[in-house]
């Protein structure tokens, strides 16, 4: 199973509650240059697809983001859910040394 998404990188000054508003679930991806992280965002829709297929840690994707022209292949590394509702709220990806 080939598994590919695409995310755009956060805007700058964006707060969290406003891009889940808005249909966006925000995340950040380690290891893809060393120890610097970058500030993401992904569809919520996608990610609900995503988490139905992948499980934490063990399954490997391709993750394409657009604003930075990185593709590479990721883990997920967290999945932050909302205490009452169980939708996700965060998202933690991890790129492996492949990618």
């Amino acid at each position: 199973m080939e598994l590919t998404i695409d995310c755009k990188k956060r805007p700058e000054g964006s707060k969290p509650n406003a891009l889940r508003r808005s249909g966006l679930i925000p995340a950040n991806l380690y290891g893809h240059k060393g120890s610097e992280s970058v500030s993401l965002v992904v569809d919520a829709k996608t990610v609900e697809q995503l988490l139905k297929k992948a499980r934490v840690n063990k399954t490997e994707f391709e993750l394409n983001v657009t604003d930075l022209d990185w593709r590479g292949t990721t883990v997920i590394r967290e999945v932050q859910t909302h205490p009452a509702k169980g939708t996700p709220y965060h998202l933690s990806f991890f790129a492996s040394s492949k990618g």
